[in-house]
């Protein structure tokens, strides 16, 4: 008998080797399945007791009811119930409309663009040779013009000097002023 020890083989340990990554191959994928179905657990026993305490919330419920209440209420004649919570719900006051500017102010914020230096062919304010013709085809023509808009051979002029937020009557009195009539 030899009393060397017994060594094992490069195939036997290779054998031992893999044996043992496959078992910890099957180990781990193991505890990421177990993983993946415990967060899934928690995520639906989160949700729905999640969702009936927010449903319960009295913040979250008038929230809730002030997004979807109607916007008006028709009432019939003789529904005096109806009418007084509509009474009651109108504002006190109004606010107030916005003054109408004048022919100078609506020059100065949105006409001087253009006719303070002439661009694109405007006739500058106090120039009557450039405003001469203009006012010789009419009041009418030179209105519809500034609240149409023109294009012509000198430039173009935008609808109400692309003011369109100004009324018609404002856009008239900033002509008049213009034009000195």
């Amino acid at each position: 008998m030899s009393t060397q020890p017994h060594t094992a083989g490069p195939s036997q340990d290779q054998d031992h080797d893999q044996q043992f990554f496959n078992l910890f191959m099957v180990v781990i994928g193991a505890l990421i399945g177990v993983t993946i179905f415990l967060i899934f657990l928690a995520r639906s026993i989160a949700t729905d007791s999640q969702l009936a305490w927010v449903k319960e919330d009295p913040a979250y419920a008038t929230a809730v009811a002030e997004r979807i209440k109607p916007a008006g209420q028709v009432t019939l004649p003789g529904d005096e119930a109806a009418a007084g919570a509509v009474a009651m719900a109108v504002p006190e006051a109004a606010a107030p409309v916005a003054a109408k500017l004048t022919g100078e102010q609506v020059y100065n914020t949105a006409c001087f663009a253009c006719h303070g230096a002439g661009v694109g062919g405007a006739p500058k304010l106090g120039d009557a040779a450039a405003w001469k013709p203009r006012v010789a085809q009419g009041v009418a023509t030179l209105n519809k013009h500034a609240l149409e808009g023109f294009q012509g051979q000198a430039g173009v002029m935008p609808a109400k000097g692309g003011r369109v937020d100004l009324s018609d009557d404002e856009i008239i009195a900033a002509v008049r002023f213009m034009s000195g009539g």
